[in-house]
């Protein structure tokens, strides 16, 4: 027996604690990429100071040195359940946000939120009102560098005081929800209805992925465990690490009951049904069991003391629970990397 040294408790007290503060966010996406068209989508966004909630468009490979970014935001941000929409384009990248004074509960009722992608101009609109329209400059950016067209994308994460408030854990968990989904091509000046998504069953549906990198601000990282299908909606799911799931989630009850707003062409997206998260299956789970405190045949050490060299029958809680933080370290140093390459939005 010998007296464990303080710098030794410590570090492994500290190495613990950010474990356990850790957040798991969500993100949906198609895997195939649409060109011109109308895409819409019936949403609830998530409520919650420093939660940011969203709705996208996004040109695969943007995030990549050299390549001219292209993507369209709805973003809910802010303790008020504010809405921001952008063109994000150019080679290097830069944002348009424009901030909309709506008088409509983004937070509390469901909304019908459309893009309009034609070759003249980028429209938002919320209900069928016209918010925002980009033409000129804008337009051709997108005519010319997003010939292949665009993913949709549906996410929700931490944002921090630059962008999307003051975020604290403690009002987790919170939830996005996803009705239905469609698009419409857009053809000799019409649109005509070609797919819809009514997340009627139970897992991803055919054409969908979730994410599994960082979050834009690098606070969380996307969990398919966070992405959930329950009574005919999609729920995006903002938790703790050791929490995933739409605990609490409460689909029916958000806004009334599911809309048929819009023309359905009653068809589903291509690919491979119950389709897998892009870049891998992520680590969703705890990064090990902390240890008990020893076992009943474990002899107790002396106040003050502790065993470094266990005797028969001892356990050392210590050396368990540096050895459990340490791989929680490693996971958030994968997570890191991870955010290096796959991060979706220049924040």
């Amino acid at each position: 027996m010998r007296k464990c040294p303080k710098a030794l408790v410590f570090l492994a007290v500290s190495l613990v604690a950010p474990v356990a503060a850790a957040t798991s966010s969500a993100e949906l996406y198609t895997t195939a990429a649409y060109g011109y068209g109308r895409v819409e989508a019936r949403v609830r966004f998530a409520a919650g100071d420093g939660v940011v909630s969203s709705f996208f468009l996004w040109k695969s490979g943007s995030e990549q040195a050299g390549t001219f970014w292209n993507e369209l935001d709805f973003e809910k941000v802010g303790a008020d359940c504010r809405l921001e929409t952008n063109p994000i384009y150019g080679n290097p990248s830069a944002n348009h946000s424009q901030r909309h004074a709506l008088d409509l509960a983004l937070c509390d009722a469901f909304h019908t939120y459309a893009y309009e992608w034609t070759p003249d101009a980028v429209v938002w609109r919320i209900d069928g009102m016209e918010i925002r329209r980009e033409t000129g400059a804008t337009a051709q950016a997108f005519a010319d560098n997003a010939s292949g067209g665009m993913q949709l994308h549906f996410n929700l994460w931490p944002g921090d005081a630059s962008f999307g408030g003051n975020f604290t854990p403690a009002i987790l968990p919170v939830h996005e929800y996803l009705d239905w989904v469609q698009f419409s091509k857009y053809e000799g000046g019409t649109f005509t209805a070609d797919w819809r998504e009514d997340f009627d069953g139970t897992s991803v549906p055919a054409g969908w992925a979730t994410g599994n990198w960082a979050s834009p601000k690098n606070k969380s990282t996307h969990s398919a465990q966070n992405v959930s299908f329950i009574d005919g909606f999609a729920v995006l799911s903002l938790t703790a690490d050791d929490a995933l799931g739409p605990a609490g989630a409460m689909p029916q009850d958000t806004g009334g009951a599911s809309s048929s707003a819009g023309t359905s062409a009653g068809g589903s997206l291509s690919g491979t049904s119950g389709a897998v998260n892009a870049g891998g299956t992520p680590a969703t789970g705890s990064a090990g069991t902390p240890p008990t405190a020893g076992s009943a045949s474990a002899t107790a050490p002396s106040a003050g003391s502790c065993n470094f060299g266990p005797a028969p029958g001892e356990t050392s809680m210590l050396t368990g629970l540096a050895a459990w933080a340490f791989a929680g370290l490693l996971r958030g140093s994968a997570r890191r990397r991870t955010a290096a390459t796959r991060r979706r939005s220049q924040r």
